[in-house]
């Protein structure tokens, strides 16, 4: 079997130019998965392998108490390779046909409060050149509501500064022109008159947000930055790169912003994924109702 897999995990890698990241997922599920079928079931061959045999690996791992999300990726990688098997006629045929990937449970996306988002940008304000960049980029993510990855590869002539917008690339290689705030807009002009430049060192190329080597800065950069500041703030909640992207869409549909401009501004292709923003504000408002209404 080992050497299906191998196959397998070339063609993904190959042939079909998937991410890096996703084929370590492909690859850290088969393992498991070939390890269940060989030591647990004492299965060697592809063509022993049945229906029953996936469904028992599948309930061991729910009895395990992992996630949804991690089984439903479990099976899709399951399917996947099964799928590959039979048509490169590896085995003679796919137990894993009727398999189906539960549906995921839709959990709301974790936002700050107004207040919160205020504490959080106050502590970022300062004069020395990191603290002005990352006043920058924080207003720049909740002006915009732009991706962390969208924000880390804006470039200096992304931003039009005068009129008052930033282009973005988002998804599938989509742009979109997005507005942005004054704040954003004052902090962005300190950030490349007082801030940039001194961090570039001699480095030359058009990434606005660099690091203290004058380099692109990072996902996992911004991240560790995010995370020092919420601290500095007395922030309690768990924070992702994604919670002032959350928070940026609740507060407009909070205050009365129309869905499908949310949405263009989001770069959602369906509005069924702006539209979970509106259940947010449904949920908070029934916490100030419980918690202020005198015969809640």
């Amino acid at each position: 079997m080992e050497k299906e897999m191998n196959e397998f995990l070339h063609y993904i890698q190959v042939e079909r130019g998937l991410a890096r990241n996703t084929i370590q997922s492909y690859e850290r599920d088969l393992k498991k998965y070939k390890f269940y079928l060989k030591n647990t079931a004492g299965k060697e061959h592809l063509n022993e392998v049945d229906r029953q045999l996936i469904v028992d690996y599948l309930y061991g791992l729910k009895e395990q108490g992992l996630a949804e999300t991690t089984i439903a990726r479990t099976i899709a990688s399951i399917r996947a390779f099964h799928q590959f098997a039979l048509r490169e006629k590896l085995a003679e045929r796919d137990p894993s046909v009727h398999l189906e990937i539960p549906k995921r449970t839709k959990r709301l996306p974790k936002v700050l409060s107004m207040k919160e988002v205020e504490d959080l940008l106050a502590v970022s304000n300062g004069t020395d050149l990191f603290s002005v960049r990352n006043q920058a980029m924080l207003e720049t993510l909740y002006a915009t509501g732009m991706r962390v990855s969208e924000l880390i590869q804006l470039t200096v002539t992304d931003t039009h500064l005068t009129m008052g917008f930033v282009r973005c690339i988002g998804k599938g290689n989509k742009e979109r022109i997005i507005p942005l705030g004054s704040k954003a807009t004052e902090a962005l002009k300190r950030y490349l008159e007082q801030s940039r430049h001194k961090l570039m060192k001699q480095n030359r190329h058009d990434i606005l947000f660099v690091n203290h080597h004058g380099r692109a800065l990072s996902r996992q950069g911004f991240w560790k930055i995010l995370k020092q500041l919420a601290e500095k703030a007395n922030i309690k909640k768990e924070l992702t790169p994604h919670t002032l992207r959350h928070s940026f869409a609740t507060h407009l549909l909070e205050n009365g912003a129309d869905l499908r401009a949310v949405q263009e501004m989001l770069g959602h292709v369906d509005i069924s994924t702006t539209q979970i923003y509106t259940q947010v504000t449904k949920a908070r408002m029934k916490d100030v109702y419980a918690q202020y209404h005198p015969r809640a």
